[in-house]
């Protein structure tokens, strides 16, 4: 008797809508791009754009003195009933600490948001293109996650803006989305194809889904991480520590105007990593462990993919105990979440490319 060969039972791949979604990454990371250079003119004109509101509100502020002014001028008006004087233009906040909209017009920003915006549903119809043309879930190789990620990443910042003012983040957001999309084309080029049979199951939707809203999340929190140190060390400089020449420009950047203080970006970086910590818990801890009992009858085999993935849980959960009981904040707190992060970095290159193991999924499966 002749046993027809596994392929035979696998659905047809649609080449065709294959290459459509090889097209629309390829244009979503070209729009990407655009976005990211409108990001950085925004943080080149932010002198440009923090003058302008200093004057918009030194415009209010005189207006307001004129208005005290005739009122004191007029019969029967006392004096001591005069409101308190506003602050000056140059003392006024011009970014809100808890992340809200001041209504400050940066049109090169709002552009590049926008482009953000049309550069993901051209990336979201790519990633689907590809599920359907491979009929399966578009996450089983290196490229395939590169690009989910990258998407869930764009997703993730457009969906905060709807409430928060996340701005300042977008030029190292958008310059982590199209690093990724480069690596992903130019570093894991990978045909569409079928997977191996371990792969054949539907547990990948759930695991590798959590697991790259979890990155998507991690990666928002390393972008703020790293302003709060920045922040933090220009707040010192700006309150009369010793300072060198890098800090007396640091001191003086008007980009870092834009910026919530150090405590504001470590408080959210602190809850957004609280959420992204339980995705990656339900994902690549639990998930991942029932899946690899029912493909392999265990739950742990010290594989060096489930190692990484049990560090990285690790890292984080020591992040979130000491910033909850032990009052690990500032920057202490931020080194941690960035160590967390690159583990992240390395699990998904070093241990996926080079450390042989079950989970070798770099490539094209076989």
């Amino acid at each position: 008797m002749t046993v027809a060969p596994l392929s035979a039972h696998l659905p047809q791949i649609n080449v065709e809508l294959a290459e459509y979604s090889e097209l629309f990454m390829l244009i979503s990371a070209f729009i990407y791009t655009f976005a990211f250079i409108l990001f950085t003119v925004d943080l080149v004109r932010s002198s440009a754009t923090i003058r302008r509101v200093e004057a918009e509100l030194a415009a209010e502020q005189q207006e307001e003195r004129t208005r005290r002014l005739v009122g004191a001028a007029a019969p029967g008006h006392d004096a001591a009933s005069a409101p308190p004087s506003q602050p000056t233009a140059t003392d006024a906040e011009l970014v809100d600490d808890d992340l809200a909209y001041m209504g400050a017009s940066r049109p090169f920003a709002n552009v590049a948001v926008a482009l953000t915006a049309v550069a993901a549903a051209a990336h979201g119809f790519a990633v689907i293109a590809r599920g359907v043309a491979a009929a399966r879930w578009p996450l089983a190789n290196m490229y395939e996650f590169l690009t989910a990620a990258a998407l869930l990443v764009s997703v993730v910042f457009l969906l905060v803006l709807l409430r928060r003012d996340l701005r300042f983040l977008g030029i190292f957001v958008l310059g982590l989305v199209v690093t990724m999309m480069a690596g992903a084309t130019m570093g894991f080029p990978t045909p569409i194809g079928h997977v191996q049979p371990a792969l054949q199951s539907p547990w990948i939707a759930i695991h590798v889904t959590l697991a790259v809203s979890a990155m998507a999340v991690f990666t928002l929190t390393f972008a703020m991480n790293v302003l709060q140190l920045v922040q933090s060390r220009r707040e010192r400089v700006l309150e009369g520590e010793p300072k060198g020449r890098f800090e007396r420009n640091l001191g003086k950047a008007q980009f870092m105007r834009l910026v919530p203080s150090a405590f504001s970006l470590e408080s959210w970086a602190y809850r957004l990593n609280a959420v992204g910590f339980v995705f990656w818990t339900l994902g690549p801890l639990i998930t991942g462990a029932i899946w690899a009992n029912e493909s392999w009858g265990r739950y742990w085999g010290w594989d060096p993919k489930e190692v990484w993935t049990f560090v990285i849980w690790v890292v984080y959960a020591g992040y979130l105990h000491a910033r909850a009981t032990r009052g690990w904040t500032g920057n202490r707190a931020a080194w941690l979440s960035i160590i967390g992060f690159i583990c992240i970095i390395i699990n998904y290159t070093v241990v996926n490319i080079w450390f042989p193991g079950l989970h070798s999924y770099a490539g094209l499966p076989e």
